[in-house]
Protein backbone atom coordinates (compact mmCIF):
# COMPACT_ATOMS: atom_id res chain seq x y z
CA UNK A 1 0.00 0.00 0.00
CA UNK A 2 1.33 3.23 -1.17
CA UNK A 3 0.21 6.91 -0.64
CA UNK A 4 0.95 9.88 -1.90
CA UNK A 5 0.51 12.21 0.94
CA UNK A 6 1.25 15.38 -0.69
CA UNK A 7 -1.72 15.59 -3.75
CA UNK A 8 -5.24 16.05 -2.72
CA UNK A 9 -6.25 14.25 -6.19
CA UNK A 10 -4.02 11.20 -4.88
CA UNK A 11 -5.58 11.32 -1.87
CA UNK A 12 -8.87 11.57 -3.16
CA UNK A 13 -8.29 8.34 -5.16
CA UNK A 14 -6.96 6.51 -2.49
CA UNK A 15 -9.62 6.94 0.31
CA UNK A 16 -12.44 6.62 -2.35
CA UNK A 17 -10.57 3.25 -3.54
CA UNK A 18 -10.39 2.29 0.27
CA UNK A 19 -14.06 3.09 0.91
CA UNK A 20 -12.90 5.85 3.12
CA UNK A 21 -14.43 9.37 3.55
CA UNK A 22 -13.77 12.76 5.40
CA UNK A 23 -15.80 13.30 8.13
CA UNK A 24 -16.57 16.56 9.17
CA UNK A 25 -17.34 15.78 12.92
CA UNK A 26 -13.88 14.65 13.52
CA UNK A 27 -12.34 18.09 11.94
CA UNK A 28 -10.45 16.27 9.58
CA UNK A 29 -8.12 18.11 6.85
CA UNK A 30 -4.73 16.38 5.42
CA UNK A 31 -1.34 18.25 5.45
CA UNK A 32 -0.07 17.81 1.58
CA UNK A 33 2.27 20.88 1.87
CA UNK A 34 5.91 18.45 1.97
CA UNK A 35 7.64 21.83 3.08
CA UNK A 36 5.29 23.06 5.56
CA UNK A 37 5.35 19.01 7.17
CA UNK A 38 9.30 19.18 7.15
CA UNK A 39 9.42 22.43 8.99
CA UNK A 40 7.04 21.36 11.43
CA UNK A 41 8.43 17.82 12.23
CA UNK A 42 12.20 19.79 11.93
CA UNK A 43 10.42 21.95 14.77
CA UNK A 44 9.73 19.26 17.32
CA UNK A 45 13.45 18.62 17.20
CA UNK A 46 13.67 14.78 18.15
CA UNK A 47 16.03 12.20 17.92
CA UNK A 48 16.42 8.47 17.84
CA UNK A 49 15.01 7.01 20.72
CA UNK A 50 12.86 9.75 21.81
CA UNK A 51 9.28 8.58 22.88
CA UNK A 52 6.58 10.73 20.94
CA UNK A 53 2.72 11.08 20.68
CA UNK A 54 0.98 12.32 17.27
CA UNK A 55 -2.42 13.34 17.33
CA UNK A 56 -4.52 13.22 14.39
CA UNK A 57 -2.27 10.96 12.31
CA UNK A 58 -5.10 10.42 9.64
CA UNK A 59 -3.00 8.08 6.63
CA UNK A 60 0.01 8.64 8.10
CA UNK A 61 1.57 11.89 6.20
CA UNK A 62 3.85 12.64 9.07
CA UNK A 63 3.42 9.51 10.97
CA UNK A 64 6.44 8.28 8.61
CA UNK A 65 8.42 11.46 8.54
CA UNK A 66 8.28 11.20 12.51
CA UNK A 67 9.36 7.45 11.96
CA UNK A 68 12.36 7.81 9.93
CA UNK A 69 13.80 9.91 12.73
CA UNK A 70 14.34 6.50 14.95
CA UNK A 71 11.88 7.93 17.66
CA UNK A 72 9.54 5.63 19.24
CA UNK A 73 5.89 6.69 18.23
CA UNK A 74 2.23 6.28 20.09
CA UNK A 75 -0.62 7.57 17.77
CA UNK A 76 -3.99 8.41 18.74
CA UNK A 77 -6.98 7.97 15.94
CA UNK A 78 -10.90 8.28 16.61
CA UNK A 79 -11.19 7.54 12.50
CA UNK A 80 -11.89 3.74 12.44
CA UNK A 81 -11.15 3.37 8.66
CA UNK A 82 -8.18 5.98 9.07
CA UNK A 83 -6.62 3.09 11.90
CA UNK A 84 -7.11 0.33 10.03
CA UNK A 85 -4.66 1.96 7.34
CA UNK A 86 -2.59 2.76 9.93
CA UNK A 87 -2.25 -0.58 11.36
CA UNK A 88 -1.39 -2.01 7.79
CA UNK A 89 0.90 0.63 7.00
CA UNK A 90 2.78 0.73 9.86
CA UNK A 91 1.80 -2.43 12.25
CA UNK A 92 5.03 -4.51 11.39
CA UNK A 93 7.51 -1.42 12.93
CA UNK A 94 8.36 -1.91 16.82
CA UNK A 95 8.46 1.62 17.10
CA UNK A 96 5.15 2.37 16.64
CA UNK A 97 1.71 1.33 18.54
CA UNK A 98 -1.67 3.00 17.68
CA UNK A 99 -4.21 3.80 20.49
CA UNK A 100 -7.85 3.96 19.09
CA UNK A 101 -10.76 6.61 19.74
CA UNK A 102 -10.94 9.69 21.55
CA UNK A 103 -7.94 11.31 22.55
CA UNK A 104 -10.12 13.80 24.70
CA UNK A 105 -10.55 9.98 26.85
CA UNK A 106 -7.92 7.72 25.65
CA UNK A 107 -4.90 9.96 26.70
CA UNK A 108 -5.35 9.40 30.77
CA UNK A 109 -4.82 5.96 30.48
CA UNK A 110 -1.44 5.95 28.65
CA UNK A 111 2.25 6.86 30.07
CA UNK A 112 3.33 10.11 29.70
CA UNK A 113 6.11 11.06 26.45
CA UNK A 114 8.70 13.40 26.17
CA UNK A 115 6.97 15.28 22.84
CA UNK A 116 3.95 15.53 21.31
CA UNK A 117 2.87 16.37 17.50
CA UNK A 118 -0.46 16.63 16.74
CA UNK A 119 -2.15 18.35 13.59
CA UNK A 120 -5.28 18.93 15.94
CA UNK A 121 -8.71 19.35 14.59
CA UNK A 122 -9.70 22.98 15.22
CA UNK A 123 -13.06 21.31 17.48
CA UNK A 124 -11.15 19.92 20.37
CA UNK A 125 -7.75 21.80 19.96
CA UNK A 126 -7.59 24.25 22.77
CA UNK A 127 -9.71 22.11 25.04
CA UNK A 128 -7.39 19.29 24.75
CA UNK A 129 -4.32 21.37 25.01
CA UNK A 130 -6.19 22.71 28.63
CA UNK A 131 -6.64 19.43 29.90
CA UNK A 132 -3.27 18.07 29.23
CA UNK A 133 -2.27 21.30 31.17
CA UNK A 134 -4.58 21.74 33.71
CA UNK A 135 -4.51 17.37 34.81
CA UNK A 136 -0.34 18.24 34.74
CA UNK A 137 0.69 16.18 31.17
CA UNK A 138 3.82 18.62 30.41
CA UNK A 139 5.54 17.72 27.40
CA UNK A 140 9.18 18.63 26.79
CA UNK A 141 7.98 19.61 23.63
CA UNK A 142 5.29 20.18 21.62
CA UNK A 143 4.36 21.20 18.02
CA UNK A 144 0.45 21.50 17.34
CA UNK A 145 -0.94 22.65 13.98
CA UNK A 146 -4.23 24.59 15.38
CA UNK A 147 -6.89 27.36 13.73
CA UNK A 148 -4.56 30.63 13.38
CA UNK A 149 -6.72 32.23 15.82
CA UNK A 150 -6.12 29.73 18.39
CA UNK A 151 -2.73 30.10 17.81
CA UNK A 152 -2.78 33.83 18.26
CA UNK A 153 -4.44 33.35 21.78
CA UNK A 154 -1.69 30.69 22.91
CA UNK A 155 1.00 32.88 21.57
CA UNK A 156 -0.56 36.55 23.06
CA UNK A 157 1.10 38.51 25.74
CA UNK A 158 -0.44 41.02 28.13
CA UNK A 159 -1.98 43.79 26.63
CA UNK A 160 -3.06 42.39 23.11
CA UNK A 161 -6.36 41.56 21.68
CA UNK A 162 -5.73 38.21 21.52
CA UNK A 163 -4.72 37.47 25.55
CA UNK A 164 -7.34 35.36 27.39
CA UNK A 165 -7.28 32.64 29.68
CA UNK A 166 -6.10 30.71 27.28
CA UNK A 167 -2.79 32.41 27.48
CA UNK A 168 -1.97 32.51 30.56
CA UNK A 169 -2.86 28.94 30.79
CA UNK A 170 -0.31 28.02 27.79
CA UNK A 171 2.12 29.75 29.24
CA UNK A 172 1.91 28.99 32.82
CA UNK A 173 3.99 25.81 32.03
CA UNK A 174 5.40 26.91 28.64
CA UNK A 175 7.61 28.91 26.48
CA UNK A 176 4.88 29.48 23.34
CA UNK A 177 6.09 30.90 19.81
CA UNK A 178 4.74 30.73 16.22
CA UNK A 179 6.44 28.29 13.54
CA UNK A 180 4.71 28.50 10.33
CA UNK A 181 1.08 30.24 8.57
CA UNK A 182 -0.22 27.67 6.72
CA UNK A 183 -2.89 28.40 3.85
CA UNK A 184 -6.13 26.48 3.28
CA UNK A 185 -4.66 25.55 -0.01
CA UNK A 186 -2.15 23.50 1.65
CA UNK A 187 -4.72 21.10 2.84
CA UNK A 188 -7.03 18.30 1.66
CA UNK A 189 -10.26 19.21 1.87
CA UNK A 190 -9.19 22.82 2.08
CA UNK A 191 -10.62 24.49 5.58
CA UNK A 192 -12.84 27.87 5.59
CA UNK A 193 -9.49 29.87 7.50
CA UNK A 194 -5.64 30.19 8.25
CA UNK A 195 -4.23 27.51 10.57
CA UNK A 196 -1.08 27.77 12.57
CA UNK A 197 2.10 25.51 13.60
CA UNK A 198 2.97 26.53 17.50
CA UNK A 199 6.31 25.37 18.95
CA UNK A 200 5.65 24.79 22.98
CA UNK A 201 8.67 24.20 25.00
CA UNK A 202 8.42 23.92 28.96
CA UNK A 203 11.42 24.62 31.08
CA UNK A 204 13.11 22.23 33.18
CA UNK A 205 11.35 19.91 35.52
CA UNK A 206 8.69 22.51 35.24
CA UNK A 207 5.36 21.60 37.54
CA UNK A 208 1.62 23.04 36.28
CA UNK A 209 0.62 26.09 39.16
CA UNK A 210 -1.46 23.74 41.73
CA UNK A 211 -4.21 25.37 44.12
CA UNK A 212 -6.44 28.10 43.02
CA UNK A 213 -4.74 28.87 40.31
CA UNK A 214 -6.28 27.72 37.01
CA UNK A 215 -10.01 28.12 38.19
CA UNK A 216 -8.64 32.06 39.75
CA UNK A 217 -7.29 33.16 36.40
CA UNK A 218 -10.73 31.98 34.62
CA UNK A 219 -12.68 34.02 37.20
CA UNK A 220 -10.95 36.85 36.15
CA UNK A 221 -11.55 37.06 32.71
CA UNK A 222 -14.87 35.47 33.14
CA UNK A 223 -16.17 39.42 32.47
CA UNK A 224 -13.41 41.12 30.73
CA UNK A 225 -15.12 44.47 30.93
CA UNK A 226 -14.77 44.26 35.10
CA UNK A 227 -11.96 45.07 37.03
CA UNK A 228 -9.60 42.47 38.71
CA UNK A 229 -11.21 43.62 42.12
CA UNK A 230 -14.79 42.81 40.92
CA UNK A 231 -13.72 39.52 39.65
CA UNK A 232 -11.89 38.90 42.54
CA UNK A 233 -14.53 39.24 44.99
CA UNK A 234 -16.90 37.28 43.00
CA UNK A 235 -14.06 34.26 43.23
CA UNK A 236 -13.14 34.41 47.32
CA UNK A 237 -16.97 35.35 48.09
CA UNK A 238 -15.53 38.39 50.05
CA UNK A 239 -14.39 41.82 49.04
CA UNK A 240 -12.32 42.27 52.77
CA UNK A 241 -10.42 39.29 51.59
CA UNK A 242 -10.02 40.19 47.96
CA UNK A 243 -8.89 43.90 49.11
CA UNK A 244 -6.05 41.93 51.28
CA UNK A 245 -4.72 40.02 48.48
CA UNK A 246 -4.75 43.15 45.81
CA UNK A 247 -2.77 45.04 48.41
CA UNK A 248 -0.20 42.20 48.80
CA UNK A 249 0.43 42.26 45.56
CA UNK A 250 0.80 45.71 44.96
CA UNK A 251 -2.80 46.28 42.74
CA UNK A 252 -5.21 48.80 42.93
CA UNK A 253 -8.25 46.39 41.61
CA UNK A 254 -8.62 48.93 38.47
CA UNK A 255 -6.66 46.63 36.58
CA UNK A 256 -8.38 44.46 34.05
CA UNK A 257 -7.17 40.93 33.73
CA UNK A 258 -5.75 41.13 30.23
CA UNK A 259 -3.32 43.29 31.19
CA UNK A 260 -1.65 40.96 33.88
CA UNK A 261 1.77 39.47 33.41
CA UNK A 262 1.86 35.78 33.97
CA UNK A 263 4.01 36.11 37.18
CA UNK A 264 1.06 38.79 38.69
CA UNK A 265 -1.42 35.49 37.88
CA UNK A 266 0.85 33.34 39.84
CA UNK A 267 1.20 35.57 42.60
CA UNK A 268 -2.02 36.42 43.26
CA UNK A 269 -3.28 32.72 43.56
CA UNK A 270 -0.35 31.96 45.66
CA UNK A 271 -1.74 35.00 47.98
CA UNK A 272 -5.54 33.54 47.92
CA UNK A 273 -4.05 29.75 48.08
CA UNK A 274 -2.77 31.17 51.55
CA UNK A 275 -5.72 32.79 52.81
CA UNK A 276 -7.61 29.72 52.16
CA UNK A 277 -11.10 31.27 51.69
CA UNK A 278 -12.07 31.02 47.69
CA UNK A 279 -14.73 29.91 46.61
CA UNK A 280 -15.12 26.27 46.03
CA UNK A 281 -16.08 24.09 42.84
Amino acid sequence: MTINYNSSSELKKFLERQGLGMQKKFGQNFLTDENAKKILVDSLGVKPGDEVWEIGPGLGAVTVMLLEKGIKLKAFEIDKGFARVLKELFGADRNFSLVEGDVMKTWKENAQAAYLFGNLPYNIAAALLADFIEKGRVFSRMVVTVQKEVALRMTAKAGSKDYSSFSVLCASVYRVKPVITIRPSSFFPQPNVDSMGVLLESGTNVEPPRGCFYRMVRALFASRRKTIKNNMTAFVNSKEVCEAVLRENGLTGNERAETLEIDVFLSLAKSVDNMRLYRQE
